[in-house]
């Protein structure tokens, strides 16, 4: 067996590059002739069925508006029912011709059962599932007293996905639907004091590239990743050490520093002109992609540039950080930041 591993580690690597070679170019070729037929034959979701989790603000809010316009149905679901109404009136407003609300935790399995029959009980079908329910984290992990308080942010981030899409799946099979993933660039950036998000958003890609292989073109999968979108954790809403949810600003200035914050109703519709094409992935904004060739061919370079920016001494305020430090000096916030999520208020029902 250490023979046949040996010959494979002397010829994999070569033949590996003249078979890419070879096979990259019309492989190439036939995606962009696919991706043109895509974008004249995008589907048209008037009338058919969508279900969006953490719909209550944000990239879901959003998400739920740029559906509407298109004349989608809706149903909504969130922890706070007051904000869900707020963004269903809108919905309706903007053209959805039935939408209704759901008040749930999607770290619960039985709140994720209830959210699929609900909506396939009121409309009879499901075409689309949007898990886009998300917490995130800005703490060191040496500096969680108790590491279990993180685990809303799996249970959240990645159980509330696997539980709505486990539910769903019978159903979006019938339909020939289609699962909108919102996973993170954080996925593959090793930012400091995100590690367990990270983490999260990774298992997502992870698992649903996974299901992809298992349900064929059955069910199309589109997998998001954002960058820095106007989002409540862009105002610097986070889960803390203690865990508990809490807005900072100030830590927020560390994490997203001089970066240019995307809008949400921008980001949204990308998204959904993507996952009407049938994408299989979608980075927004795009110049994010990037990030994963530097990580590819220089990961030490990335690590570094994370560390000298993001992490200050022991026994150094973390609003000491390089980070900061660049944003307070350059004044960027004003032009990087837009102006919703430079007020520290968040939706609380």
């Amino acid at each position: 067996m250490d023979l046949i591993h040996t010959f494979l580690n002397l010829v994999a690597p070569p033949f590996t590059f003249f078979f890419l070679c070879l096979f990259l170019p019309p492989y190439w070729g036939l995606k962009f002739m696919v991706s043109i037929l895509s974008w004249l034959l995008s589907e048209n979701v008037a009338g058919k069925v969508v279900h969006i989790t953490g719909a209550s603000s944000g990239i879901g809010e959003y998400l739920a508006y740029e559906y509407a316009k298109r004349g989608a149905r809706l149903a909504l679901s969130a922890r706070r029912e007051t904000a869900l109404h707020q963004v269903a009136d809108t919905a309706r407003h903007l053209g959805s011709p039935d939408v209704i609300v759901m008040r749930a935790d999607v770290s619960k399995p039985e709140d994720c059962m209830r959210l699929i029959d609900q909506t396939v009980n009121h409309f009879g079908r499901l075409d689309h599932l949007v898990n886009n329910a998300a917490i995130s984290v800005a703490t060191l992990f040496e500096e969680t007293p108790d590491i279990s308080n993180l685990r809303p942010i799996m249970e959240t981030n990645f159980w509330g996905s696997v539980y709505t899409t486990r539910y769903a799946l019978p159903h979006l099979r019938k339909s020939r639907g289609k699962i909108v993933v919102m996973s993170s660039v954080d996925s593959w950036l090793p930012a400091p004091r995100r590690h367990i998000y990270s983490a999260s958003k990774a298992a997502l890609v992870s698992l649903y590239e996974t299901l992809r292989v298992e349900v064929g073109s059955e069910i199309g999968i589109t997998i998001v990743t954002p960058g820095y979108i106007e989002s409540e954790i862009t105002k610097g809403k986070f889960l803390s050490a203690q865990g508990e949810v809490e807005v900072d600003q100030d830590l927020r200035d560390v994490e997203v520093s001089a970066m240019p914050v995307g809008s949400v109703s921008g980001c949204a519709e990308s998204i959904i002109k993507s996952t009407l094409r049938g994408d299989r992935c979608l980075t927004v904004p795009s110049w994010f992609r990037m990030t994963y060739l530097i990580k590819l061919l220089c990961p030490e370079l990335l690590e570094w540039t994370f560390r000298l920016l993001y992490l200050t001494a022991p026994g150094t305020p973390t609003s000491d950080a390089l980070s900061k430090k660049i944003l307070d000096a350059t004044g960027a916030k004003n032009l990087l930041y837009p102006p919703s999520i430079q007020s520290p208020d968040v939706k609380t029902d």
